[in-house]
Formats: C-alpha cells, sequence, structure tokens
C-alpha cells in the first residue's frame, strides 16, 4: 500500500517510448517527422486512424458565419421567450407526466439516447476501444446531456432553458468543448484540420467576432491565443457551434409545443410583456437535502459557474476534522479501534480463498501475527495519511481563496491569470491528481476482498514460496449479471487509474458510480460500508478537482501551463511529503509483528460493554479494554519515535501534543447516599484516572509539564474554547457516557421537538436519566441536526456534509450515511454525539423539547 505512488501520466507524448504498442502491429514511429508542418498527420497514420477532414480558410469562414448567425438569432428568439415565458413554461412542464414529456422531446429531438450519459454506454460497450461510429453514437458525445432519462425529469429542461436564453453563447464555449471531451478523446468525434489559424468565441463583445476566424498573421495575439488554448483551434471551433446552433434550435422547438396555444408571430410580441426572471430552486435530492449528486447532474443545464474556494476550504477542513476524530476515536474507543481493525482484515486480498478451495496461510497460526501486523499497518498509514494528505489541500485552498481575493480586479477572461494565482492552482490540482492515488490503491484491494464481492473473486496460487504479492483473478463459473458488471466497471476504472479513467476523468466516473448506487438496489448491496467510504473520499477529491478544471476560459491552458512548470511541482510534492514516506517505513509489516499482538481483537480483549447498566463487572470490563487500547497505543507510539523522532513538520504532532485528553473509566466504588459527597482527597486520582492525553510520548516530550497542567486545571475547570475540541471529567457514572457542559464555554439551549430529543438523548446517552438505548434512523438524525440550524448536503458514497447555516459556529463537520441500511446503530450514534462535544461543546442538557420552558 503506498498512497505517495504517483498517478500515470497517460497524456500522450510522441518524443517517449510507449511499449505498450510494442506488440501492435502498425505503421513504424521511427520514421515520423513530428516538427514537420507539412505532415500534419503523421501522428494519425502512426497510431493507425484515419487523418481528420480538412477544409480550407474560405470554407471555415462561411461554414462558422452561416452557424453563428443561426446561433445569434436564435439565442434572441430564445431570450425573448424566456423573458416574457419562463414562469408558464416551468409550470407546464411540471403538470405533464413523464410519458407527455418525452413525446414533446423526441418530437423536437428524433433519435434521443435512453439513458444518463450516453457517450459512457457507448464507450463501454465498444470496450474503451473506439472505432468509427454511426452519426447517431457521434450525436452522444457531442451532446450526452442531451437524452431522455435526464431532460424528461421536472427540473432539466427548465433549467437548460433558462441558462442559454438569459446567457449570451459566448459564456458556453469552453463548457460546451469540454462537454465533449470524451468523444475527442477517443476519437468518436473528430474535429476538422486547419493549420495556423485560431477561431475567437470565448469573451466576445459582438456579433461580428464571435465564430471569427483569423490566420496567427492576421492579429498579433493569435498565436498566443491559440497556444495558451484561451481561444479554440478551428476544429473545435467548428464543433462548439455545431453543437450550440442544434441546441437553441431544439430548445426553441421545445418552447414552441410547450406554449402550443400561442401563435409562433405572437410568442414575442408586446401582446406578452416581459415579466421578472423566476427564482432558481436549489439541487435536493430524494430526502430533500441538498445533494452533490444532483448538482453535479444539473450542472450541464446551468450557466458555467465561478470556482468557489471558500466551499472547497469549507469540505477538506470538514474532511481534516474527521481525520483528527478518526484517530481521536482509535486512540480513545476500544470498541471502535476493534471494529476498525477487523474493518480492514474483512477487506485484504488474504481473506480470498485460493484456485484450490485453500486458505491464505496468515490466516492461521503461527502467521496470524504477520496479518494482523499488515492490517495495524493499514489502519495506522490510511488514519495518518488522511489527515496529513487533506490538512495539505486545505491550506491550499485558504491561500487559493486569498489570491482569488487579492488579484480580483486582475481576473478577466480577456487576460491570463496571474503567476502567483496560477501557480498555486497547479500545484492544488497537482497535490488533488496525487491525494486521490490513496483511496484507489485501497479500492484495488478492498473490492475483491470485500464481502458483498468476495465471490466472484479468487487469490492466485503463488508461483514461489518467496513471492509475497497476492494476484487475484476472476472465479472461473461465476457469472455476472448486468448490475454487478456496470459497478465492477466503474470500480475498476477507478482503482486501475488507467487509460479509461484518463479518457472518463475521475469526477464523472464517481458521478456515474455514485448514480448508478443511488438508483439501483442491488448495486448499493454491492458495496460495503468501508468501500462506501473511500468513494467518499474520492469524492471530495474529484469535487475539487471539478471545480478546477472547469475553471474557464483558463482551465483549457492548464496543461500547456504545466510544461514549465511539472517538474518543480513533482519535486515540491515529494518535498512536501518526505515525512508521510517515513511514516510508511516506521509502519512496516516486520517493524509492527512484535506488536501486532497487542491489537489483535480476535481474543475480545477490546469487549467494552459501553451501552450496558454500570456495575462492578462492566466497569470493570471498560477500564481492561481502554487498558490494553493504551498499552498497544503506547507501543505504537514508541515505534513511531523510534523511526521517526519528535514529527516535525506533520500535522499529526499538532493533534498528539494538544492538550486534549481522553474519557477514562474511574474505579468503581459502591454507591453512596444522595447527599454524601465523595471524600475530597480523592479528587485529583479521580482526575487523573479519568483523563489521558492523547499520547502520553508526544504530550510529554513536547512539554513535560504540560500533563500535568492539563489535568490541575483543564479536567476540573473543563476549559475550552468554542469550535475546539475538548474533554470533560465527570463523575464515574457519567464520565464514559456522556459529555457535560463546560461552565467556561456555556452553550445555548436547543428548543426541538420530539423527534429530534428522542435522536439526541440517543447521541448524548446518559442511563441517569431516562434514555433508551437504540439506533436512530438517518434521517431523524438529518432533522435534528436541521433543527440545531445545519444544512445538510450529500456528497458522494456514504458521505454527507454538514454546514452551519443558522447557528453561531464557524466550521462544518462531515458523517458518514450508515450502509446500506439507513440505521445508526447505538455505538455509532454515541461516537456521533462525542464528535459534536469535540467540535462545538455540545452535550445532552442543552436540548429540551419545545413545549418545556
Amino acid at each position: 500500500m503506498n498512497y505517495l505512488q504517483p498517478r500515470a501520466d497517460h497524456r500522450f507524448n510522441p518524443s517517449e517510448p510507449h511499449p505498450e504498442l510494442d506488440d501492435v502491429n502498425g505503421p513504424d514511429f521511427s520514421n515520423t517527422d513530428w516538427s514537420n508542418d507539412s505532415d500534419p498527420f503523421g501522428i494519425f497514420a502512426a497510431r493507425g486512424m484515419a487523418a481528420p477532414p480538412v477544409l480550407s480558410p474560405s470554407q471555415v469562414r462561411r461554414e462558422a458565419g452561416e452557424r453563428s448567425s443561426r446561433i445569434l438569432a436564435n439565442y434572441r428568439l430564445l431570450n425573448d421567450i424566456m423573458s416574457r415565458h419562463e414562469a408558464k413554461i416551468q409550470k407546464r412542464w411540471e403538470k405533464k407526466t413523464r410519458s407527455q414529456r418525452l413525446k414533446i422531446l423526441l418530437d423536437c429531438w428524433p433519435n434521443l439516447p435512453k439513458t444518463h450519459r450516453p457517450d459512457f454506454a457507448i464507450f463501454r460497450r465498444y470496450g474503451g476501444k473506439m472505432g468509427r461510429v454511426s452519426d447517431q453514437e457521434r450525436g452522444a458525445f457531442i451532446w450526452p446531456y442531451i437524452n431522455q432519462e435526464d431532460l424528461a425529469r421536472t427540473k432539466s429542461l427548465p433549467l437548460l432553458l433558462n441558462a442559454r436564453g438569459r446567457n449570451q453563447p459566448t459564456e458556453f464555449a469552453a463548457a460546451d468543448c469540454d462537454a465533449m471531451h470524451l468523444g475527442k478523446v477517443t476519437m468518436a468525434v473528430v474535429p476538422i484540420f486547419l493549420n495556423e489559424h485560431v477561431m475567437v468565441l470565448n469573451g466576445t463583445k459582438r456579433d461580428d467576432e464571435y465564430g471569427k476566424l483569423l490566420a496567427w498573421e492576421e492579429h498579433e495575439d493569435a498565436f498566443d491565443w491559440m497556444q495558451n488554448r484561451r481561444q479554440f483551434i478551428p476544429g473545435e471551433g467548428l464543433l462548439i457551434l455545431e453543437a450550440q446552433d442544434q441546441l437553441l434550435d431544439f430548445l426553441i422547438k421545445c418552447c414552441r409545443l410547450i406554449l402550443h396555444d400561442i401563435p409562433a408571430e405572437q410568442m414575442v410580441s408586446d401582446i406578452h410583456p416581459v415579466e421578472p426572471e423566476p427564482p432558481r430552486k436549489i439541487s435536493i435530492d430524494s430526502s430533500g437535502a441538498a445533494s452533490l449528486a444532483a448538482m453535479a447532474e444539473e450542472a450541464p443545464y446551468r450557466p458555467p459557474a465561478d470556482i468557489d474556494f471558500t466551499r472547497i476550504e469549507s469540505l477538506l477542513s470538514a474532511r481534516v476534522a474527521g481525520a483528527e476524530d478518526h484517530i481521536w476515536s482509535l486512540r480513545e474507543d476500544p470498541s471502535y479501534f476493534s471494529e476498525r481493525l477487523f474493518e480492514m482484515r474483512d477487506h485484504r486480498l488474504e481473506m480470498l480463498k485460493d484456485r484450490e478451495g485453500g486458505v491464505q496461510p496468515t490466516l492461521e497460526p503461527p502467521r496470524e501475527g504477520l496479518l494482523w501486523a499488515r492490517v495495524v499497518g493499514n489502519v495506522l498509514v490510511e488514519a495518518y495519511f488522511q489527515l496529513e494528505i487533506f490538512s495539505k489541500l486545505r491550506s491550499q485552498a485558504a491561500t487559493l481563496r486569498d489570491l482569488k481575493e487579492k488579484y480580483a480586479a486582475d481576473i478577466s477572461s480577456d487576460n491570463v491569470l496571474p503567476e502567483e494565482y496560477l501557480s498555486a492552482l497547479l500545484k492544488f490540482r497537482h497535490y488533488l491528481n496525487q491525494a486521490a492515488k490513496g483511496p484507489m490503491n485501497q479500492l484495488k484491494t478492498a473490492v475483491p476482498a470485500s464481502p458483498p464481492f468476495r465471490g466472484y473473486f479468487l487469490r492466485e496460487i503463488p508461483g514461489s514460496s518467496s513471492s509475497f504479492q497476492i494476484k487475484v483473478a476472476s472465479k472461473p463459473g461465476v457469472k455476472m449479471n448486468k448490475t454487478v458488471q456496470q459497478v465492477l466497471w466503474l470500480l475498476q476504472t477507478l482503482w486501475e487509474d488507467g487509460q479509461n479513467l484518463f479518457l472518463c476523468r475521475l469526477p464523472f466516473v464517481v458521478d456515474e458510480l455514485d448514480r448508478l448506487l443511488n438508483t439501483d438496489q442491488e448495486a448499493r448491496e454491492l458495496v460495503s460500508p468501508y468501500v462506501a467510504m473511500l468513494i467518499g473520499e474520492l469524492s471530495i477529491i474529484g469535487e475539487c478537482l471539478r471545480q478546477i478544471d472547469t475553471y474557464f476560459p483558463w482551465a483549457n491552458s492548464f496543461e500547456f501551463a504545466l510544461i514549465d512548470r511539472d517538474d518543480n511541482i513533482t519535486k515540491d510534492f515529494a518535498e512536501a511529503t518526505r515525512a508521510e514516506a517515513k511514516l510508511l517505513t516506521a509502519f512496516r509489516d516486520r517493524a509492527l509483528t512484535p506488536i501486532a499482538s497487542l491489537a489483535n481483537p480476535s481474543d475480545k480483549k477490546f469487549d467494552y460493554p459501553m451501552g450496558k447498566k454500570r456495575n462492578k463487572e462492566n466497569v470493570e470490563k471498560l477500564r481492561k479494554a481502554e487498558e490494553y487500547l493504551d498499552t498497544f497505543w503506547a507501543r505504537a507510539d514508541g515505534l513511531m519515535y523510534s523511526s521517526m523522532g519528535n514529527l516535525d513538520g506533520m500535522v499529526l504532532k499538532e493533534l498528539l501534543t494538544q492538550r486534549r485528553l481522553l474519557y477514562r473509566t474511574p474505579p468503581w466504588t459502591e454507591p453512596s447516599g444522595p447527599n454524601k459527597q465523595k471524600p475530597e482527597s480523592n479528587l485529583d486520582a479521580e482526575v487523573d484516572a479519568l483523563t489521558k492525553p492523547l499520547s502520553a510520548l508526544y504530550f510529554d516530550l513536547e512539554a513535560p509539564s504540560a500533563r500535568k497542567l492539563a489535568l490541575a486545571t483543564g479536567a476540573k475547570s473543563k476549559i475550552k474554547t468554542r469550535g475546539t475540541p475538548a474533554p470533560q471529567a465527570g463523575n464515574q457514572t457519567v464520565a464514559q457516557t456522556t459529555p457535560e457542559e463546560n461552565p467556561s464555554d456555556p452553550q445555548p439551549r436547543f428548543n426541538v421537538d420530539s423527534r429530534a430529543l428522542k435522536v439526541f438523548r440517543i447521541l448524548f446517552y446518559n442511563p441517569n436519566v431516562n434514555t433508551t438505548p437504540g439506533e436512530v434512523a438517518w434521517h431523524d438524525f438529518l432533522h435534528a441536526m436541521a433543527s440545531t440550524g445545519f444544512s445538510a448536503q450529500k456528497l458522494y458514497g456514504s458521505v454527507w456534509h454538514f454546514q452551519p447555516s443558522n447557528i453561531d459556529v464557524e466550521r462544518s463537520i462531515q458523517f458518514h450515511e450508515p450502509h446500506p441500511s439507513g440505521k445508526i446503530p447505538f455505538l455509532v450514534a454515541r461516537r456521533y454525539g462525542r464528535r459534536l462535544n469535540r467540535a462545538y461543546g455540545w452535550f445532552g442538557g442543552m436540548f429540551i423539547t419545545e413545549r418545556k420552558t
């Protein structure tokens, strides 16, 4: 498992060797003159492809002129229709049945593709090896968003009419070109060839400029526009004009059929006055919450959006907080630690049987310790890398937000981006691509080994006893239905990080996977909770990449801008992740084998009866499990220190040396009378029993007196700053059950309904009050969070993002929806409550019903 392995670069470079083509019987590359302008089709011949059509400048000007004239005339007509009838069109479209909508769509666009992203469907059908396609298939690659499944919905067509009718065609030029990406890179759509010319489409101010063809010598900036992709090569320009020409004609036909009772000659006359633009609706999913998937599906039907670094920073900040909470829970909660180890073990390839039905040797004594060493290494490396990588991404997003504000006056589609801002964007983009490698590598192991997919795969028997690499193959004789094939193709596209992912692009593959999981219950059941978490990791990275790569018109120039910067950015990443590389050495199998038995949960040493009533036996079990966990982490931290020292420069050091203490269960004492107080002399001992530093080793190394100071002041007075996690100590009964109020950080009281109150009573479980441990329905949890002032947005996989909207806090928080059941188990709900306490200082007593004062 190597999180720092660089992602493959599949951009074709004719000057580099391509061993994957060595066995291909095709033309010889050696005699191709790549710099010869008189042979511009050498690369096509060398790759066994037909040359693109060639047009003269006069032919291109004639076609561009005809199309641009129709586009601008149809835009003005559509603008007039929308200015007068948009609200009426929306209402009529919403009232129509699906079959009525489909009839209108098919009347206006015969042979309209049936499925969402028809270009993906065709690409899969061809197995990624595209040949010559039919005219209908070509259309699917030019207009992938024009299809029956999407447009027959309530909102898609009205959104598209609004976007195209109220915004100039020039604003969509780059987006329309980008929509054809898969068609262009697979050669399903081949632009015409015309050398030494550029077509102007971006940022035009006058009608006679739109679609104008310029020879390089005609304008001093023409060559620069073409080179840095601020404008378009003629072939791409004609494709954009073709796309907009047919699209606007289609939209006008739709309007006329929807407004069938209004004569065409009266539709834009003064008989119908101009009306205010109807308000836009928020993208929500079936649960009624805002959804990133819904936003992604609607993006082709909306105007291109400006990049939002504040939102990106919020996503990444919440993910960093989640990584911190994960590390905290691993060190604090024995049951959480045990569950994560079992989960990681169940997603390792050792769990697969071989061709002869045999089990992997490390599953049985005496080599079982090696398996658990690998499992522990996976859990630790994954947890620490998530914290480090997402912290770096968050820091870069904050820098980009500031730079965008700094250069706001200079950022214009007429200008190149300021150098400092552009370099920071390219660096962020590189880090995002490298950050994706970790979850991709994990998917490669986790999916075949996961319980839902385990029946479809087997281990190859190694050829020699010295071979440590586990090879996987499909199990013979096992048939996969269409759903299994589709889910596996998408997952395999992600983990292989090969040509298919390069062509389809990460954000769109994640979009398609999430859409399939949401619409097909069988597909959803194929994804284990751990795999859903990995998809969620990729979704956050993919959303950031989407916003960078659709930052038009400048995104078109990023590949060109990287030519002179790529080496420096790569070196910067290697230097920035040097400490993380040491982690891989610190937690290698051999290093962890001596302490693997301390972490092995098979002997039930981490049995943690948190939900049971307190008695002497249960308290002893709690304390024993905590003791075992503390012993493991002391050894693990010692191992890390011996290999890496004091973790200088790592975010992990900041976390482990903070004065934030773990909850620990105090010794059992027999209950005393209700009016009797505990002897004063026992208070210091109790505080010491209740609280431990997150890492005793690193805490003491950083500040030898800090632990005593924290125990003397932090634990007793419960000092806490709003928004900064801090545990509170309490008496023996509540110390491990529910956080209590911090007097130095008073929290508001929330008046909530009985449904939300029931949720919070389980999240902040206290056996001393009338609270019954139980599951929490996910929809009830969403309702409870909304009642406190948070807006929920579903990302991908199982990740939900909770953003403060009507509450006096700044930070966001993310939770994983239980998969696939939709019910939060009691122990998980309790952990949710602990996270809310760390993040916001919340405790059970601050939630009251609306009927009480």
